[in-house]
């Protein structure tokens, strides 16, 4: 079943900016007292982090341990409180398509790149994933699934035309999608975006696309498809959301060329690392909070997401 996702904007503008400051926020715990009969309700946030290592040939560093790393919100040195090597999560993938005019040229080798990526990432009974296309608007095409054949079919229907509404297609895929199946850290989450980064008819800004894709705590992968082998607006629009949520952006020139950029993503989305922190100067104010991780690891490096949104007075998972 098709859903425009960018006819319901007016209609669900409330729910939006509702659930927007309710998603994806460090979990509220309360924490109690030693008597039994005094409750004191007091806000903890956690904040749950996935992040990957890798050394100076981008290989996968995965036998580090808790004592590697160092943890810091808003500058501030925080304790792990927990610590795990997240090796077989089930995953939750969006894959996201330029079917745009911009990329007419390039369409059958879009399809092509994304059919690949699936056959080769999706292949575990517990994954599950969706697909949707953009031009002037954003459309589901398939819902979540783990029918690789029937997201097959999905990506070979799409036809291109139209303008481009890129940010609207992250946007809505965070906000409607990624958040299903809670809670998240039971799943890894992940956008992938093929395209070539341009966008001319969203209703929301780059911005509110990227806050939305860090409020979901999703990894955006993106997979350019400007092979003209000159640096372009949109591939610096791709490489945006891959570096602040902690994924990678890809620019390969052929399909075929692909297939070691599939193969990094899957291993990526199978051997990250988990921390859960509280921080320590946590403010319930609803701003970006920056987080960073360090690993004593010499020559090697942490991708992970820029930060977090805290969340308001009162508000609560």
């Amino acid at each position: 079943m098709l859903m425009r996702f960018g006819a319901l904007l007016g209609v669900t503008a409330i729910a939006a900016a509702a659930w927007a400051q309710n998603s994806s926020k460090p979990e509220l715990a309360p924490v109690y007292s030693d008597s039994d009969s005094d409750v004191i309700k007091v806000d903890v946030a956690r904040v749950p982090l996935l992040f990957t290592v890798t050394d100076r040939k981008n290989r996968f560093i995965t036998d580090l341990g808790r004592d590697d790393f160092q943890v810091f919100d808003d500058g501030w040195q925080q304790e792990i409180r927990e610590f795990d090597r997240e090796s077989d999560l089930p995953l939750r993938i969006g894959v996201i398509l330029d079917t745009s005019n911009s990329i007419r040229a390039r369409f059958k080798f879009e399809q092509e790149a994304a059919i690949e990526f699936l056959q080769r990432v999706l292949a575990e009974e517990s994954d599950r994933a969706f697909l949707v296309s953009f031009d002037t608007r954003a459309e589901l095409i398939v819902d979540y699934t783990n029918a690789i054949e029937e997201l097959a079919d999905g990506v070979r229907r799409l036809r291109a035309g139209g303008g481009t509404a890129l940010y609207d297609a992250i946007y809505y895929a965070c906000r409607d999608k990624l958040p299903e199946d809670q809670p998240k850290e039971q799943f890894r989450r992940a956008l992938v975006v093929i395209g070539d980064g341009e966008d001319n008819r969203s209703t929301v800004t780059r911005e509110d696309a990227l806050e939305m894709a860090l409020k979901a705590e999703a990894v955006v992968y993106t997979i350019s498809t400007n092979r003209s082998g000159q640096a372009a607006v949109g591939d610096k629009t791709l490489r945006r959301f891959a570096s602040e949520t902690g994924g990678r952006s890809y620019h390969p020139f052929q399909a075929r060329d692909l297939q070691q950029s599939f193969a990094n993503i899957a291993n990526e989305l199978r051997h990250q690392y988990f921390i859960l922190y509280s921080p320590s100067q946590f403010v319930n104010d609803g701003a970006f909070h920056t987080v960073e991780v360090r690993t004593r690891h010499r020559n090697a490096s942490v991708r992970v997401r820029s930060g977090y949104y805290a969340p308001l007075p009162g508000e609560s998972n």
